[in-house]
């Protein structure tokens, strides 16, 4: 059974809240894409072995002109249809459908951007310009079934980075900057603090020192002073023991010679 999931998140802004949530694809696996006039199927290509061709005309058969899901979107009908596990998403316009059908682990936004490059490349491809009414089912299978194949492979190998993804590695990319740069001023803060710390040590000693030596001239010059004095009374009293010599102890016999 299939259902139906109304997709409104094209031209919306990339983070803008919506009822039509997003799912962030880990496995990108598109496995069948086409592109279709009406219910007719001009060119598809089909990654895998199962074949899905009963659902796509189910589908294809459920898709009118004027979608009415897609007046609701107020844009052009941008769908996605449920089938088991699978996804059916597509592009209505201009009387032309593209419909990829993907894994469901593929998310929503890398089909939607593989169904606007393919629907780019049909329509500026000159096979669009000579298509008509009578063109019969698979009329551009030899001309642009490769540009599907080729288009489908490289967005399941590498697929392009779209706005979303690109502005969130750039945010990424500045909060890893942001980072590093708030860690080295943390870094060189603390090789700040530990200098100014070490200042600090440096002052204080100094200043101890400065005390030190002040306290060591000051001993010396005591010590100096006390052997100045010492000396004089050593000189002084060795003088008097001289004269005593000649004049007595109380110096009496030199006055009285004289």
């Amino acid at each position: 059974m299939l259902r139906l999931l109304v997709h409104c998140l094209v031209d919306k802004p990339p983070l803008s809240t919506s009822p039509c949530p997003e799912v962030v694809y880990l496995v990108m696996s598109l496995i069948h894409a086409l592109v279709a006039k009406g219910s007719t199927i001009l060119a598809e290509h089909k990654a895998g072995k199962r074949d899905f061709s009963q659902a796509t005309q189910t589908i294809l058969s459920k898709i009118p002109p004027n979608n009415r899901h897609a007046a609701l979107c107020q844009m052009k009908g941008k769908l996605t249809y449920v089938w088991e596990q699978y996804l059916f998403h597509y592009i209505s316009e201009g009387g032309y459908t593209y419909l990829v059908m993907a894994d469901d682990a593929a998310g929503r936004r890398m089909p939607f951007a593989f169904l606007g490059e393919l629907q780019r490349k049909f329509t500026s491809a000159p096979s669009s310009s000579n298509f008509s009414d009578e063109t019969p089912a698979y009329g551009l299978q030899g001309s642009f079934g490769p540009v599907i194949a080729s288009l489908m492979h490289t967005f399941n190998t590498a697929p392009p980075t779209d706005e979303l993804t690109r502005a969130q590695n750039e945010l990424n990319q500045v909060k890893d900057i942001m980072v590093q740069n708030v860690e080295q001023i943390l870094s060189r803060g603390e090789r700040i603090e530990l200098l100014v710390d070490k200042t600090d040590v440096m002052a204080g000693q100094a200043t101890a020192f400065r005390r030190g030596a002040r306290s060591v001239r000051r001993e010396m010059w005591w010590k100096n002073t006390r052997i100045l004095i010492l000396s004089f009374f050593v000189a002084l009293f060795l003088l008097w023991l001289l004269v005593a010599q000649f004049c007595g102890a109380g110096l009496n016999h030199c006055s009285v010679r004289s």
